[in-house]
């Protein structure tokens, strides 16, 4: 590792280059997730608390957090305000989790801002032992950063995981969004709907309103009991916009759920005061231009049709059975899937909906400690299930950009399940988008 040498005793040296930093991260990365805002509340203390110098909207929710979000960001850019955008994990290069007006954070900053943090996450830390930073606390902070020396108008800050002590959840947010509960995460955040709902419920702040989604009954009653604790008025899709999603707003992300979530962003835009100038046409405008990759994402080469379609956990997959209908009866024959995920729960649910829907399913691994390997993934298979599943590889995949191997020209080919596969497809078909960074994508 090159360093250069300590400024004084005790000073953690600065990293001179971008693969200095990048191994210092993964080593904070190795160490896990350590939930709790203690830590984080220490760090922006240190910093001179950066978070509060823009208003801020906190977004959370087990799926459709990160596609509110960028809804949200486009509205506002829509609008004429300048932007800041912090949302996780990434899908090829790191910079991608911190973005102001959509242009993410270069290697030299990433490396200004890992030696500008170090010694300010060592002196946050000497109040309480063992509690160094972690690797999502020092990307939160980056982003705190960023923002502020970026002059944002207003950052959208997705939340990483549950919310009550994730450390986005210093901020103090103008409107905070909860835009689904489903069961994700359950070891960490709980394994029923009113659990669940209670850990994302956490960033809900006094007086400051709350934009919930479509929830399940008893996910929505938990959320209302903590908005009335904390006097935060309540603003549902449900009882804005009904239950027929036809009349829920539109954006350019395709399928009914990212109705949903266009619905969920229109309200969270309809909280700001007035002088966000956020009138029906620049919300409009925001949500037909949306880019947000990976959520049924829709590309052609080498003769073959491509949609890559993030479908991590069972609520995920719900929505993509409901997707691979309508494609199927707008093709009029089923797909070839190439899937992958981590965790058997995942797994399980995503295996049950591609092998009714497809026409042949192939199986990679995505480079990450939990993914599923293909023996495991062949062992969920449903027994009763006739559609045949191959082990693949990318490299067998996409041998280069804008190649695939699988079926032929006229072919559909859907990627699906874990977001860390869609971007290492994404790594190989896009090169421009620079080598994937795939050791930093876990949390």
């Amino acid at each position: 590792m090159t360093t250069e040498p300590p400024v004084s005793p005790g000073t953690p040296p600065a990293f001179a280059d971008y693969a200095a930093v990048t191994e210092y991260l993964y080593s904070l990365k190795a160490g896990g997730v350590k939930f709790g805002v203690d830590r984080m509340r220490r760090l922006v203390e240190v910093l001179g608390h950066p978070e509060r110098s823009y208003p801020t909207i906190h977004v959370a929710g087990t799926n459709g957090k990160g596609s509110v979000s960028a809804m949200l960001e486009s509205i506002l850019r829509a609008a004429g305000w300048r932007t800041g955008l912090y949302t996780s994990p990434h899908l090829v290069r790191l910079g991608e989790r911190v973005q102001v007006d959509r242009r993410i954070l270069t290697e030299a900053e990433i490396v200004a801002y890992t030696n500008e943090l170090m010694p300010a996450a060592a002196r946050a830390a000497e109040a309480a032992r063992d509690e160094q930073a972690t690797f999502f606390e020092f990307m939160t902070a980056m982003a705190f950063l960023q923002f502020q020396r970026k002059r944002v108008d207003v950052g959208v800050v997705e939340v990483g995981m549950g919310g009550r002590l994730d450390a986005t959840n210093v901020v103090l947010p103008e409107v905070a969004v909860i835009t689904s509960i489903g069961l994700d995460h359950c070891a960490e955040l709980g394994d029923t709907f009113a659990q669940i709902a209670r850990e994302k419920a956490g960033i809900i702040k006094p007086g400051r309103p709350v934009v919930m989604g479509r929830l399940p009954p008893p996910a929505e009653q938990v959320v209302r009991e903590v908005a009335a604790a904390a006097g935060a008025p309540v603003i549902s899709v449900r009882e804005a916009f009904g239950e027929d999603t036809a009349q829920y707003p539109h954006t350019n992300l395709e399928g009914d759920y990212q109705r949903w979530n266009a619905a969920t962003a229109t309200l969270a835009a309809r909280q700001l005061p007035a002088r966000w100038r956020l009138d029906q046409a620049a919300i409009d405008r925001g949500l037909l231009r949306v880019d947000w990759p990976g959520r049924w994402q829709r590309t052609q080469f080498d003769g073959r049709r491509l949609i890559l379609d993030a479908s991590h956990n069972p609520e995920g997959v719900a929505v993509l059975e409901q997707n691979l209908r309508a494609l199927i009866a707008a093709e009029g024959r089923p797909p070839i899937v190439l899937a992958g995920a981590l965790g058997e729960f995942r797994a399980r649910a995503l295996l049950d909906v591609v092998c009714r829907h497809a026409r042949e399913v192939h199986v990679a691994v995505p480079k990450q400690a939990r993914a599923c390997t293909f023996a495991e993934m062949q062992r969920l298979v449903p027994p009763d299930s006739r559609v045949q599943v191959r082990p693949a590889t990318l490299e067998e995949v996409f041998p280069a950009a804008r190649t695939c191997t699988l079926g032929a020209p006229g072919d559909t080919i859907l990627v699906t399940g874990s977001i860390y596969l869609l971007g290492e497809v994404l790594a190989r078909i896009e090169p421009q988008r620079g080598a994937g960074e795939g050791r930093l994508q876990d949390f």
